[in-house]
């Protein structure tokens, strides 16, 4: 399970612990820019990994999307 989701982080993170991945900055995710981050940070006050996952507006919108499938 690991493999699937640190492959995900920049390579500074791929032997962290899931605990450590949820702390990690959202930058940390491939493809997310610091620029990125300060938006997220900016519009929904999020700064980690873990606050990204649990957001409730991106939780709204997957339950959206998968009903939708």
């Amino acid at each position: 399970m690991m493999a699937g989701i640190t492959d995900k982080f920049d390579k500074a993170y791929e032997s962290s612990s899931i605990d450590e991945l949820a702390k990690a900055p959202v930058s940390a995710l491939q493809g997310v820019s610091d620029s990125d981050a300060e938006h997220l940070k900016a519009a929904f006050n999020i700064t980690t990994v873990g606050d990204l996952g649990s957001n409730k507006y991106f939780l709204w919108a997957q339950a959206v999307a998968t009903l939708a499938k």
